[in-house]
């Protein structure tokens, strides 16, 4: 199941958008070895800045199992600006029809525990029909994707091989990387759909998707806002610190408080 997140959405999924962060982070920087940028167990950069919208795939249970980031390619993106190594000389692609994916992952630790549904092959799949069914309903003719080799043999593997490739294979921390090209067509989104046994429409309801998590959502909110305020607390300087940060824990229980009999 995917859902969408970019600029306009992305302030009602924020939880969600952490989730992703820290899935990138094991699988960019503990896994893959890639020279990134974490902070407090998420992985971000300066491209997550510029509103691109995410491919968000979730389990039966609405939690991220898999994530993938497009960004326009008129503007800054990761290929000209970052892994310019692999372009080997030429001009980065820029064209209003041809999009960026990066940052595209699974959560391997958590899909191998699951069903044939919520499998590594699956989810890799509907990632990937998800990018181009998206892409090609926005009026993106192509993508561009920064892969390293495991995942060129997959798309090829998946029906989804690419039809060309720009630069040259660098290396990026323990591997490799390349740049791929994948047309947006009916005809390739069929043949992944085929391959993995997709069928229907795979895009979730913003709004049930917020409603699915909002129990579990609450609590993670209460234990970080409370962890905060014991740190403000513990961390005061001065006597008057110490006090505000005590009034600020006192009020914030408050309002949980008086939020959860609300709800009641």
């Amino acid at each position: 199941m995917i859902i969408v997140i970019d600029g306009i959405n992305k302030d009602r999924f924020t939880t969600i958008l952490d989730d992703m962060y820290k899935l990138r982070a094991r699988v960019f920087q503990d896994r893959m070895g890639w020279d990134v940028r974490v902070l407090h167990g998420r992985e971000t950069d300066e491209f997550d800045e510029l509103n691109p919208a995410y491919i968000v795939s979730l389990d039966d249970d609405y939690q991220v199992i898999g994530c993938a980031r497009l960004l326009q390619t008129t503007g800054p993106h990761m290929l000209s600006d970052v892994f310019y190594d692999i372009l080997d000389g030429e001009p980065p692609l820029r064209s209003a029809t041809i999009w960026e994916s990066t940052r595209f992952c699974v959560d391997r630790e958590r899909l191998s525990k699951g069903t044939l549904r919520n499998s590594v092959s699956y989810t890799t799949a509907e990632l990937m029909v998800g990018i181009m069914e998206y892409a090609r309903a926005a009026g993106i003719s192509d993508i561009i994707t920064v892969i390293d080799p495991l995942m060129d043999r997959v798309m090829k593997r998946s029906e989804n091989a690419p039809y060309g490739y720009v630069g040259k294979t660098a290396d990026m921390g323990k591997v490799k990387a390349l740049a791929a090209l994948v047309d947006c067509t009916e005809d390739r989104i069929e043949r992944v759909r085929n391959f993995a046994g997709i069928e229907g429409d795979i895009f979730l309801d913003e709004d049930e998707v917020i409603d699915a998590r909002k129990d579990r959502d609450t609590n993670i909110m209460e234990t970080e806002l409370k962890a905060y305020c014991e740190q403000q607390i513990s961390s005061a300087r001065t006597e008057r610190e110490r006090s505000d940060a005590i009034a600020l824990r006192d009020a914030i229980t408050q309002m949980l408080r008086e939020r959860k009999m609300s709800d009641a």
